[in-house]
């Protein structure tokens, strides 16, 4: 067997045909790990390599195996925060495994991020074993290649068709009750003016308020530019979010986030995305109300919307009390693993 590792430049004269080379794997390997999540939206990959997150560069590459292709890799370089760290995504195609593709595609990265003098390396790999840790189709290739596992999340659905809303209505008059002073704001899309500095406050936050286990990572500095930035790069692979706040009515502040996304190519699937109460204003039921609320406003936009998907670390009690509180339920794993280069 001969495999090669050949770097994918976008720019190249053959970028275009190996940038679909890479979806084809990618879509092959989510549908065989996540055969309950929608087909690997075409937007939101080709705009993810053509748009990458500000503050970070990226590297591509394709594995072939007798000149078939049949791994990807990719990697991000932060370039502001986390200097010393990389992520990365190794996949080969499910009926090509087992034949050395995946640590040909290893050693590659290890070798480049070495170039890059970074000390550590971060990935994920996805189980439908609700039990977080065990059983991931990537588990034993992760340990093999000397990485550890630093975190377990649990992906939770919530299956819109049997929503309890009577019990929603109970739940978030019982959280406005304790909820007096705040008032309730919601916006489609862009993070208006008004509140920009407070969501990038909100949303630096996450790294500090989630477990994130034995993971090495600096939270990002509050940014507004590099908020319009993320936008930007949202716009560009498809995506479109319903945000709900809390505004402290003492000083117009935003103190509460959260938000739901879809892709621009599926109706029926969403992501209960981030959700962050300031800690001088938790207490108040503010995370709950602010989830139930969005939920039902992007009902209202989204009439095709029957499933919600969320993770949440295993270990992140709080959240996931609230989160079976609406009727999310376990289906799936998701381990992060960590190595050091």
């Amino acid at each position: 067997m001969d495999i090669v590792v050949t770097p994918l430049h976008l720019a190249a004269a053959d970028g275009d045909a190996a940038a679909e080379r890479a979806y084809a794997i990618e879509a092959a390997c989510r549908a065989f790990e996540q055969p309950d999540m929608p087909p690997l939206s075409r937007q939101r990959f080709f705009g993810g390599l053509r748009h990458p997150w500000p503050g970070d560069e990226e590297r591509h590459a394709l594995a072939y195996l007798d000149g078939v292709p049949v791994g990807r890799l990719a990697l991000t370089l932060p370039q502001l925060e986390n200097r010393e760290n990389a992520q990365v995504v190794l996949m080969v195609h499910p009926e090509h495994r087992r034949r050395g593709v995946g640590r040909a595609l290893h050693d590659y990265a290890v070798g480049l991020l070495r170039e890059q003098s970074r000390k550590r390396m971060i990935g994920e790999t996805a189980s439908m074993d609700p039990a977080a840790g065990r059983g991931a189709p990537g588990d034993a290739f992760a340990a093999a290649m000397g990485a550890h596992p630093a975190l377990a999340d649990v992906r939770r659905r919530l299956d819109l068709t049997t929503l309890d809303e009577p019990e929603l209505d109970r739940l978030l008059t019982a959280g406005l009750t304790r909820a007096e002073g705040y008032s309730i704001v919601r916006w489609h899309g862009r993070v208006p003016d008004e509140y920009a500095a407070d969501v990038a406050y909100l949303d630096s936050r996450l790294i500090e308020d989630a477990p994130i286990g034995d993971l090495t990572w600096e939270a990002a500095k509050p940014d507004v530019d590099r908020l319009r930035g993320i936008e930007a790069a949202l716009d560009a692979r498809g995506l479109r979010f319903y945000n709900c706040g809390a505004r402290d009515d003492a000083t117009g502040r935003l103190v509460a986030w959260t938000a739901i996304s879809l892709t621009g190519d599926c109706d029926w699937h969403a992501f209960q995305q981030i959700t962050l109460v300031e800690p001088r204003h938790r207490g108040h039921r503010l995370g709950i109300v602010i989830k139930i609320e969005n939920l039902r406003y992007a009902r209202t936009h989204e009439p095709a919307l029957r499933v919600v998907d969320t993770y949440n670390a295993a270990v992140n009690e709080y959240m996931i009390s609230i989160n079976e509180a609406l009727g999310f339920q376990a289906v799936a794993g998701l381990n992060s693993w960590q190595a050091t280069i």
